[in-house]
């Protein structure tokens, strides 16, 4: 029962690091894109609520990884990263949309949750009981 729920940990770890490297892509990669192909920016308009979505998915997602490795491991330094990353992708898409500052609060919350997830996988990993 421990590897099957550790597996599944395991999965949604890896999809959140995916996430937010995804997040990173889309930040830097597309605005350059746009920038560099002025007549593609007129065929892709991404709507603004598309980042209001994401962080909806994302904030649960990475919340419940994040407590429950604490639960897990009892070292506070994944989950307070954690919380800050989250905390920088929220500020980017509530407070500074389509503006510079959002891509950079969000290219550094993605680097910082990132992190997080991966001291939270290596905890886990390290604290298993067999």
């Amino acid at each position: 029962m421990v590897d099957r729920m550790s597996a599944h940990q395991d999965w949604v770890e890896g999809a959140s690091i995916g996430i937010s490297a995804l997040c990173i892509v889309h930040c830097l990669a597309l605005p350059m894109t746009l920038a560099l192909l002025p007549s593609l920016s007129a065929l892709v308009a991404w709507p603004e609520s598309l980042h209001l979505w994401l962080l909806a998915f994302l904030l649960p997602m990475a919340a419940l990884v994040l407590v429950s490795g604490y639960r897990m491991h009892r070292e506070a330094l994944p989950l307070a990263l954690g919380v800050a990353g989250m905390a920088l992708l929220g500020a980017a898409v509530l407070f500074f949309p389509e503006t510079v500052r959002e891509i950079a609060l969000t290219t550094a919350g993605s680097v910082v949750l990132i992190a997080a997830h991966w001291l939270n996988w290596k905890r886990r990993h390290g604290c298993r009981v067999r």
